[in-house]
């Protein structure tokens, strides 16, 4: 018994230091997963514990994925900003025997290999999310072909970054005795176009890594994380993925997402369109001009005192003036959704035109009838021919103006007839099936009292009959 005991005492030990742990873990907050401590033999049972554990995982998983995707990020602007201090260093400090490129490019590669490692794990979190979602399945359930190409891409890309520094190096020591001339890739001219060309190429598809932009605002959106916001979209059937949350965020706040946005395409392409007319030593290759023809390209306007002279910089012109059009087309969408009036602003606005042109109409009637009787005055007179036509010609405008603002009067209430607000015709019809079900509620009571009464009344019927047929058995005794 001592022995049971002890046991029983070292298990409920054991069950509070993992829910003491539990909840530490979830950081006191109880709001999405809250695991009761219970009394030694009040314990719950097998499916609820599951459940419970499967929730804590579950938790636990998305807090990893958005801590992997933070510094996944992280890594990746990182990397961005050393192959940008890469390409702007390079024209001053490359020398034949200077190392500084290669110790940044090394940096570059070892940011590259963070990234990947980084990646693979997010990935791995993503599965292990899929298979407690899934109760449990077989990993290899979870990787669908879908999966493995979206993470084939994602290595590939992030796996781009200039390796130009590797090829001078081993250059440079089997050629010491050229003296190769400085080139804003740090890549010597004797290497070959080829070769700058390439480093060219993979300097800009670095900017490929801000594909995770998207999935940051995604897993670090109120929306995703709030409890009402995923209840209630999974009654609807509403998937949570990067285009609701940015539609969210373009519909509570537009102008500021669209500006931001502007701002850093405007600065990372200028700075692309640098880095491509560098080799033609022409005035786009700096940024001030940069600036001043990705602007005027993104707005459509082109003056044509300055163009791109490479086939990078043409590309990235067209790209520019692509993004432009589209981003023009958000502007006037948003510009006009600020200027359109609401629902109460357009009754209060077309309320107000329509007794402005009753007004009118009035005045326009009684033009009318006064220009009807000065022509009938002038046709009992007998007066000028000249006044007489002048008092027709009267007439006739003022029934123009009189049909023309009849007309302006029924198209005003014909829009104003095709508003339907649908919010208080549905109010409307609450209120009636309200009242109708009240007065149907009503009529059923009042069946019902009737009834009640009909049954009393046949009840005193049936008595009276009684005490009639007793009253004239007692007087006559002889009818029995």
């Amino acid at each position: 018994m001592e022995m049971t005991n002890r046991s029983l005492h070292g298990d409920s030990k054991v069950d509070c230091v993992s829910c003491d742990g539990l909840i530490s873990r979830n950081r006191g907050d109880s709001a999405d997963v809250s695991v009761p401590l219970t009394l030694p033999g009040k314990r719950t049972t097998h499916m609820e514990g599951d459940d419970l554990y499967r929730l804590r995982d579950r938790k636990l998983l998305l807090e990893d994925k958005k801590r992997l995707c933070a510094w996944t990020l992280g890594t990746a602007l990182f990397g961005i900003l050393l192959m940008i201090i890469h390409a702007e260093i390079c024209p001053y400090v490359y020398t034949p025997g200077s190392n500084i490129a290669l110790i940044i490019n090394c940096s570059i590669s070892l940011s590259t290999g963070c990234l990947l490692i980084l990646i693979i794990a997010f990935h791995y979190k993503d599965i292990q999310l899929f298979i407690i979602d899934h109760n449990q399945v077989d990993w290899r359930i979870a990787m669908t072909s879908h999966r493995i190409i979206v993470i084939t891409l994602e290595l590939l890309v992030c796996v781009i970054h200039p390796v130009g520094s590797y090829w001078g190096v081993g250059l440079h020591v089997n050629s010491s005795s050229t003296v190769p001339t400085p080139s804003p890739l740090c890549v010597s001219s004797h290497h070959g176009e080829t070769l700058m060309d390439m480093e060219l190429l993979l300097s800009v598809l670095m900017f490929l890594r801000l594909y995770l932009v998207h999935r940051a605002i995604l897993l670090h959106s109120k929306v995703l994380l709030s409890a009402s916001y995923r209840s209630i979209g999974s009654l609807n059937n509403i998937n949570f993925t990067f285009r609701f949350v940015l539609k969210v965020l373009m519909n509570k706040h537009p102008a500021r997402m669209l500006l931001v946005f502007i701002l850093f395409f405007w600065l990372t392409v200028s700075w692309m369109l640098t880095l491509c007319e560098r080799q033609t030593k022409e005035s786009t290759g700096h940024m001030d001009t940069a600036l001043w023809l990705i602007a005027i390209t993104f707005l459509t306007v082109g003056y044509g005192d300055v163009a791109p002279k490479t086939n990078c910089g043409k590309a990235v012109c067209l790209f520019t003036g692509v993004m432009g059009v589209a981003c023009t087309a958000m502007l006037v969408a948003i510009v006009t959704e600020k200027l359109a009036l609401n629902k109460g602003e357009k009754h209060v606005h077309f309320f107000m035109m329509d007794i402005q042109i009753s007004k009118r109409i009035r005045h326009a009637a009684a033009n009318v009838l006064r220009e009807c009787w000065l022509l009938h005055r002038a046709n009992v007179t007998k007066g000028n021919r000249g006044e007489h036509r002048k008092h027709q010609r009267c007439l006739l405008e003022a029934i123009r103006v009189f049909r023309h603002l009849r007309l302006k009067q029924r198209k005003l209430r014909d829009y104003v007839s095709e508003m339907v607000d649908l919010p208080k015709m549905q109010m409307i019809m609450c209120d009636l099936s309200a009242n109708w079900n009240n007065s149907y509620r009503e009529l059923e009571q009042r069946i019902l009292s009737m009834e009640q009464k009909l049954d009393e009344l046949s009840r005193c019927f049936q008595q009276t009959s009684d005490l009639l047929s007793q009253v004239v058995r007692h007087r006559n005794p002889e009818i029995r």
